[in-house]
Order: C-alpha cells, then structure tokens, then sequence
C-alpha cells in the first residue's frame, strides 16, 4: 500500500514539474521574443516617421499587450483551463474597473491626445498647472520637463479636461515688451529711437510690421508698448537682445527715468516660456 501512495505521489509530482518547467521556457522565450518586437519596433521605419508622443503611448500598449497574453499563455500551460482563465479575467476586468476608474479616464485621455494632438513631443505647452517641454505621452501619464530640468508628470485625464497653451505649434510668435521713460521726454523721439533698434535686429519679422507706440502716459511716466514677430525658435533671442539693444538706446541717448516706481515696474515679467 505504501508503495502504490508513493508511486501516486511521484508521477504527480513528475507531471506537475514538467508542466512547471514548461511553463518556465515559455515564459523565458516570451520574455525574450517580447523585447525582440520592442526592439525591432523601435528601429522599423514606419515607427520613426510617426510623431514622438504617438511612440511612446503605441509602445506602452504593445508591451502592456503582450505580458498579458504571455500570462495567460503561461497560467493556461499550468493546466488551468482556458475557460476559468477567460471567467476570472473579465471577473477581475470589471473589479478593477471599478476600483481604478481614475487610472480608466486617464488611458481614455492618453488616446484621444493622441487621436486629437493638442500638442506633441517637443512643444512648449501651459496646462493643467503644469508648464514645460513635452517629453512623452503613455498610457496614463504624459510628461513634461521644465525650464531648470524638473520631471512633472500630469495624469492624462486632467489634460483632456484643462486648457492646453501650446507654445509651440505655430511658425511665428510675437514679442511684447514694454518700456518707460519720464513723461519730461518728448514721445515721437522715443518711439523712433525704438524703431530703429527694431529694424536693425536681424531676427524680427519685416513682416508683420514692427510696432512701437505709447502705451500709456501717467503723471510719472510714459510707458512704450513694443510688439514684434518672429520665428518661434527665435523667441528668446529676440525678447533678450530687444531688452538690451532698446535700453542701450535710452542710455546712451540720455533718455531719464521715471522718478518714482511704475505698477509696471513692480510686477516682474514671466521669463519661463
């Protein structure tokens, strides 16, 4: 009798450590074939003609896709049956539902950004609180680097639902600035000491035509409004070598102050964008 228990025992144990082993190789060589089409994805032409955002997300979701189906593979060749694998996955389908209902709207606003592109990889965008450089777009999250190298990851969801600022879609982007001098000075004189400076800056667009006017004029101070455009990747450059190349002017041309401090002067310009 002991005999017979122990020979039960071994050939369950024979064909329970062949099927473990099994499911062990299968799982190595998904493992394996699974980097193999990330890779081989990511080097095939058709990827890379795609926008950087659309990458990310598709990538997300190929390797999302196949751990799923190597699991059930796998769970199946341990000698669960395919019907009690299909009845547990949607059992659990609907509880984690439920549960993440959060995670569910932000995947839902991970494809319509990619559906819809309010922006991509690359733009300079304000939204949702958040302000920065798009870096990627998964399945839930996006993220953006900002000025000084912050990460900020935004759920997706939020994005769908908030207004996107998008620095960086079109070609061309206007410069305003402003400037003040006392009200002692003679108005046409500064525009004009403006405008030359304006014309005489490489970068700004000839057209639209540069724009320099008085803006406002208080018991103080007269404050100059200047508008220019130029291309987007110019912005900077613009906004800086203006700021200096106009003040050099005024200093040079004994152009005097305000005596006392402006609103203007005391409320500091957003430098991030």
């Amino acid at each position: 009798m002991p005999e017979i228990v122990w020979s039960n025992v071994l050939n369950t144990l024979t064909s329970s450590g062949l099927r473990i082993l099994f499911a062990a190789v299968i799982f190595v060589v998904g493992w394996l074939l699974t980097k193999a089409v990330m890779k081989a994805l990511a080097k095939s032409k058709l990827f890379h003609h795609a926008e950087g955002s659309v990458q990310t997300f598709v990538m997300s979701i190929v390797k999302i896709g196949m751990f799923v189906l190597l699991t059930v593979i796998v769970v199946n060749t341990l000698g669960v049956p395919m019907a009690s694998i299909i009845t547990v996955l949607a059992s659990a389908g609907v509880a984690i539902g439920l549960a993440l209902q959060g995670a569910l709207s932000n995947l839902a606003g991970g494809i319509m950004i990619i559906f819809f592109k309010p922006f991509k990889k690359g733009d300079y965008v304000d939204t949702a609180g958040a302000s920065g450089t798009v870096d990627e777009v998964t399945l839930f999250y996006t993220t953006f680097l900002t000025p000084d190298n912050k990460r900020i990851l935004v759920p997706n969801g939020q994005l769908m639902n908030a207004n996107v600022v998008n620095y960086s879609s079109e070609e061309t982007r206007r410069v305003d600035l402003n400037f003040i001098c006392s009200n002692a000075e003679q108005p046409s004189r500064i525009e004009s000491l403006i405008m030359d400076r304006l014309l005489s800056c490489e970068k700004v667009l000839k057209d639209p035509e540069p724009f320099a006017r008085l803006n406002e004029n208080s018991r103080d101070a007269m404050i100059f409004s200047v508008k220019v455009w130029c291309k987007n990747d110019d912005y900077w450059d613009v906004y800086y070598d203006l700021t200096r190349s106009i003040s050099e002017a005024f200093i040079s041309n004994g152009v005097s102050t305000p005596t006392v401090k402006t609103q203007y002067e005391m409320s500091a310009p957003n430098t991030e964008k």
